[in-house]
């Protein structure tokens, strides 16, 4: 099994204390976003749990934690990019990133540190020439920390337009992502960087940037040191190549409040959830009542000798 940490909000940054709680105890409680009644038990064995895949935009609190993780595998994602607080109002400064991406690699190694620089999108600030630029700066400064970046360019949801109000976003031609695919691949290239895209239908291996995954089979190969596949996560978009994995986070409870999060729908719900976070609650935030349906969620292991735990009741 495959452990997704978290795609719906950023636990490392936010909520590292519950987690390591949660592996101490030994599970976690999911609420499914589209029937909350409906209540996952994920047992968190490490025979069970291949590997633990991290998404943040912080990883600070959770480097000193790491040794608590000492029986699992894992790798993270970690979004560094350049936009200023008018776009991502609660993320710390640049340095300061830089500064913990080059901690946490020199801790836990440079292929366990993916740098994920997206979404992409244009507007009169935030030009094709400014993309070049600071990719650049981080890329220099990044490269020896890491062998990968992930891209992406943005897409506007209903509710990620409603947040971006205040931006006039230039939509992309064509010729724009080829243009910005070409240079972001030249200035990857120099550093010795690989870059892929995240969930994009367009084709841009004609400059050495191919389809990625974000939760991918062969970078946790290389974390277990053992050769495992797994198949596509079908309840992901057609166009994301991520394999199969059990995401524990919840929406609507990032602190980051970037504004073109797919994560979260509005500030007043978020700021709500937030005071409903109890760090030592099986739940990522609020209670149970009581009519929820619990199931202990079915979990197997893709390497070789390990068990499978079924679900029930």
């Amino acid at each position: 099994m495959i452990l997704s940490v978290s795609r719906r909000t950023d636990i490392p940054a936010f909520y590292s204390d519950w987690f390591i709680n949660r592996i101490r105890e030994g599970f976690v409680l999911v609420k499914n976003p589209m029937n909350t009644k409906q209540v996952s038990k994920i047992i968190l064995n490490p025979e069970l749990i291949d590997c633990i895949v991290f998404w943040t935009k912080n990883p600070k609190p959770m480097i000193n934690k790491l040794d608590n993780l000492k029986d699992y595998n894992y790798y993270f994602q970690f979004t560094l990019n350049s936009y200023d607080k008018t776009i991502e109002p609660s993320v710390p400064k640049k340095t300061y990133l830089i500064n913990t991406f080059i901690e946490l690699s020199n801790k836990i190694g440079k292929n366990k540190v993916i740098w994920r620089y997206d979404p992409i999108f244009l507007t009169e600030v935030f030009t094709k020439e400014y993309h070049f630029k600071w990719f650049e700066y981080l890329a220099k400064r990044l490269s020896s920390y890491t062998n990968k970046c992930v891209i992406s360019f943005l897409d506007l949801y209903a509710k990620t337009e409603r947040n971006l109000t205040s931006h006039t976003i230039i939509p992309f031609k064509e010729n724009d992502i080829v243009e910005i695919a070409e240079n972001l691949s030249t200035i990857a290239a120099k550093y010795n960087l690989i870059i892929e895209t995240c969930s994009e239908l367009v084709n841009l291996s004609d400059y050495n940037i191919n389809h990625g995954k974000c939760i991918d089979d062969k970078i946790i190969s290389d974390v277990i040191g053992e050769k495992i596949h797994i198949e596509k996560d079908s309840t992901q978009r057609e166009e994301c190549g991520c394999v199969k994995s059990i995401d524990i986070g919840a929406y609507n409870t990032c602190k980051h409040l970037c504004l073109y999060c797919y994560a979260n729908f509005n500030t007043k719900m978020v700021e709500k959830n937030i005071l409903l976070h109890d760090k030592k609650s099986p739940l990522l935030y609020g209670k149970l009542n009581g009519d929820e349906k619990i199931n202990i969620r079915k979990m197997t292991s893709y390497r070789k000798n390990q068990g499978t735990l079924f679900s029930n009741k």
